[in-house]
């Protein structure tokens, strides 16, 4: 019960277990050990553990919240090492992952605003549902935690509008950090994992949500500024300095209560090199989606058949040729794929330079409860000169990526619990295949499979 001043306090925390296992995984174009796609021909299987601890305090619409995260993992098989090799020092890391002052409803439900560390990416969508732009986090560190510091005020214009405006801040050190010698060193938003931790990350925007035709018909539109400090990457090489700006508009219309689209288009403008190179890429996802009517219950089917493309570079080894390829600002993410998470790791971390078409089928049978699966070719969007199997360098075909996924509740918190009653125990599993095109040094497919429970209380 909350005290007679008003004010309130809560905590709790979480533990995820998960363990993959992974082989033959395909890396990405821009490799600094082969400029060129290839494979890693290794099994890995390792289990991780990511425990967090959160409090808050609530004051009447204010609330201030702060969380610690810790991951640290268990090589269970990996070519062979020995077992003293396997595992990081117990704990690795302890990171300040969220801190942060939020108010909501002020001036009448005019203004929220939100200032200090927090997450970028949150109940399965990125902050201002822009998923395919603004999600921090490179795969070197989004497996803890995807956060930025960040300030971030949302305008309530009108019932059908508001205006998202931020700022934000990436430091590639975070001195808000407790660990081993090994990841003190670690860079928190490096491309590479053995890029230094000098790049840093700042940039803002806004974001304009609108509804017409009685919501059947919304919209974003959104303009994003980004700024990467220069760094030295893993070979040495000195990477200068980039500036982006991204314009992009998306749509999400209803054709009725059960068909529904998606289209979404962005354009970067920018220099890189401190001016001495243009920058900028294109972005387009167009999807259509057949569902239940929303207001329906029980189990709800649907389809989706999606583009999405990302435009390339045509010299990408070439030193004084113009950045076309897309630049993922703070999505350093394969959208669609853990298997490519891990192939990235050893190249730019974040894939760029495709047109992936797929088919998606799936269940929403209840919260936190699904199975989907989707499949569908790949295609480099430009003749990059990285393509490996007949030596040109022009292959296009990437290869065909499937994946089928389950998520399962196990137990969740009724609405309101307190006390024993928050504990919850969710998970899923997961599994990916990738069959190589001729774009790859390889035939041989590609597979990642998971397991994960989460212990939530």
């Amino acid at each position: 019960m909350a005290p007679a001043s008003g004010i309130s306090a809560d905590a709790g925390a979480d533990i995820r277990v998960r363990q993959e296992i992974m082989h033959n995984v395909v890396g990405n174009p821009g490799d600094p050990g082969a400029m060129m796609p290839r494979a890693y021909r290794k099994n890995i299987n390792h289990i991780r553990f990511r425990p967090r601890v959160w409090g808050r305090l609530d004051y009447e619409n204010f609330t201030l919240y702060g969380r610690l995260v810790d991951e640290f993992r268990e090589h269970v098989v990996e070519n062979g090492v020995k077992r003293k090799y396997r595992s990081y020092n117990f704990p690795d890391e302890v990171i300040l992952d969220n801190l942060y002052l939020e108010g909501r409803e002020l001036f009448d439900g005019f203004l929220d605003f939100r200032i200090g560390r927090q997450d970028l990416f949150e109940k399965g969508h990125s902050v201002f549902g822009l998923d395919r732009t603004m999600f921090d986090g490179s795969p070197y560190v989004g497996s803890r935690s995807c956060y930025a510091d960040m300030f971030k005020l949302t305008f309530h214009t009108t019932d059908d509008s508001k205006l998202d405006a931020f700022a934000l801040y990436d430091n590639g050190r975070n001195i808000y950090r407790y660990g081993t010698r090994h990841s003190r060193g670690r860079p928190m938003n490096a491309i590479h994992p053995g890029d230094s931790p000098e790049m840093d990350e700042w940039g803002g925007g806004l974001v304009w949500h609108h509804s017409l035709f009685e919501k059947r018909l919304p919209y974003k539109l959104y303009m994003i500024h980004k700024h990467n400090e220069d760094y030295h990457a893993v070979n040495g090489r000195h990477v200068r300095d980039k500036q982006i700006t991204t314009f992009g508009v998306n749509l999400l219309p209803e054709l009725t209560e059960h068909i529904s689209f998606e289209f979404e288009g962005a354009r970067q403008f920018g220099t890189a090199d401190s001016g001495r190179k243009q920058a900028g890429g294109t972005m387009g996802y167009a999807a259509i989606d057949f569902h239940k009517d929303k207001a329906s219950t029980g189990i709800k089917p649907y389809a989706r058949l999606s583009a999405y493309y990302l435009s390339g570079d045509k010299h990408r080894t070439g030193e004084d040729d113009n950045d076309t390829a897309w630049d993922p600002l703070w999505g350093r993410w394969p959208q669609d794929s853990e298997l490519f998470q891990y192939g990235t790791l050893y190249g730019l971390g974040y894939w760029s330079n495709l047109l992936y078409t797929k088919l998606e089928l799936g269940l929403n049978i209840g919260p936190r409860h699904r199975i989907l699966a989707y499949s569908g070719p790949i295609f480099a969007a430009a003749q990059d000169h990285l393509g490996h199997a007949d030596g040109s360098g022009e292959s296009m075909f990437k290869g065909v990526l499937s994946v089928l996924r389950y998520d399962v509740p196990i137990r969740l918190a009724p609405k309101n619990a307190r006390g024993a009653d928050r504990f919850e125990l969710f998970g899923h599993l997961l599994a990916e295949v990738f069959n190589p095109g001729d774009y790859y040094d390889t035939s041989r497919p590609s597979y990642f499979l998971r397991w994960e429970f989460t212990f939530a209380f």
